[in-house]
């Protein structure tokens, strides 16, 4: 190992502990790249894997805390040498260097590992490896990455991915980025994947089932074409074909309000199974068989997830308490979609959501939600009201011109509530304050009236 420059954090962006999820996390080191082996065996659900991590000490390290939940660990080794104390206990897999790593070192850690993987159970119900009646699922947010690989589990930790993965035959391994390699190994498939856009753990994913790819088509909206695919269950290729038929012109309108889809291509994998909700990942959405409508409420589900790309997937909250930074933008993704296809506009939108919020408790700070409400639905709503608010105020000309360069120069980072008000500044007429408009719909309790 040679020593580097010494490293530098993300500007503005605030570092571990998350007050949200404090355990989670070691802000004494940054990882580059992962990348995963894995086995996976559907009947007995068992999970074999190989992770290969590059990482930088972003202080003197004599030990290296890592996120991996419901797995043994089977041997360690850090820059090729077999490492015989570790611990792995409450979750945190704790390595002891013997020799110390300096600040700004680039080092190595190998991990085979294995079990049973299961979902974990806390505050957000259970996130993270899920058995579907035929295949698997990951939901990683916030959460889950941990129970099927050791990470730096926090948003700020973004890096690159190779992943593959082998198992059963006549099965299909759905994984974030660019499939690069398929083949057949007697009773074994195996399937490869390469994410060269940097990729929070959260969002990282691993989708198995009986898939068959279907193409959607693709958007062209100036130089830049996405082609869109689905991973579809046998026997609801018709269906999903008739739900997502309105996607490609989701993502024209939306590379339009908020810039260039941020990557190489968009993929949706329908389950065949009932989900509660749709999930996102980077470079991918996840639906149950129960959203396959043409419906309103499955459409904006769609355009919902789709959003995500921009706000969340490519601009990542540097932490949790600034979620509405992801919900509240793909909740008014939602009511420009439904303004942009002719429906009811934006405005009818938000004064609908307004009514319903009137009527219900108004105990709770969007810009600051505390755990237990992260995902409380005024959050997306009084999220997606104040980007409405900036809109009236600025005009829309402002207004779409601030969110494309927002995404343009924040593309593939983290973000923090105080950069984008910082930046809507920058795009407002003179004297506008965005902290006046977005404060009484973010960090205060009582709803403002609907002022428009």
């Amino acid at each position: 190992m040679s020593p580097k420059k010494k490293a530098t954090r993300a500007h503005n962006v605030p570092l571990i502990p998350d007050p949200y999820l404090p355990s989670a996390g070691s802000n004494a080191y940054t990882v580059a790249h992962y990348a995963l082996e894995l086995e996976c065996s559907l009947a007995g659900n068992r999970l074999d894997g190989h992770a290969v991590i590059v990482a930088r000490a972003e202080e003197k390290l004599s030990k290296i805390e890592l996120d991996l939940a419901g797995l043994s660990v089977i041997k360690v080794a850090v820059d090729g040498k077999k490492i015989k104390k570790f611990t792995h206990k409450n979750d945190k897999l704790v390595i002891h260097v013997p020799s110390s790593l300096s600040e700004g070192e680039k080092f190595e850690i190998d991990i085979r590992y294995g079990g049973n993987p299961k979902p974990r159970r806390g505050t957000w119900g259970e996130v993270g490896w899920e058995e579907l009646t035929d295949g698997i699922l990951v939901a990683g947010q916030p959460n889950g990455a941990p129970t099927w690989f050791p990470c730096n589990d926090h948003p700020s930790q973004k890096a690159t991915y190779r992943i593959t993965v082998a198992t059963d035959t006549g099965y299909r391994a759905i994984a974030n980025g660019k499939l690069t390699d398929h083949s057949r190994k007697s009773s074994r498939e195996v399937w490869s994947y390469e994410v060269h856009q940097p990729m929070a753990t959260y969002l990282a994913t691993l989708q198995i089932g009986r898939y068959e790819v279907v193409n959607l088509g693709r958007s062209k909206v100036g130089a830049k074409t996405t082609q869109q695919y689905a991973a579809v269950s046998p026997g609801l290729t018709s269906a999903a074909k008739r739900a997502f038929a309105k996607q490609t012109d989701m993502v024209t309108a939306f590379s339009k309000f908020f810039g260039p889809y941020p990557f190489p291509n968009y993929q949706v994998v329908v389950a065949d199974d009932n989900l509660e909700i749709p999930l996102e990942a980077q470079g991918m959405s996840i639906f149950g068989k129960n959203h396959l409508t043409t419906g309103w409420e499955s459409q904006r589900l769609i355009a919902h997830e789709l959003s995500h790309q921009w706000f969340g997937n490519s601009l990542t909250v540097g932490r949790w308490d600034d979620i509405w930074l992801h919900e509240g933008f793909a909740c008014y993704a939602e009511w420009l979609w439904s303004e942009a296809s002719g429906s009811t506009n934006a405005h009818g939108r938000a004064r609908r959501a307004w009514s319903a919020l009137w009527l219900q408790s108004q105990n709770i700070t969007v810009g600051d939600p505390g755990p237990k409400d992260l995902f409380d639905d005024r959050v997306y709503k009084r999220g997606a009201l104040a980007l409405h608010a900036l809109r009236r105020t600025m005009g829309d000309q402002r207004f779409f011109g601030m969110l494309r360069d927002w995404t343009r120069r924040k593309a593939h980072d983290n973000v923090t509530y105080r950069q984008f008000v910082k930046h809507v500044d920058s795009h407002g007429p003179r004297g506008y304050s965005a902290k006046a408009v977005l404060k009484p719909w973010l960090f205060e309790e009582k709803l403002p009236p609907f002022r428009f």
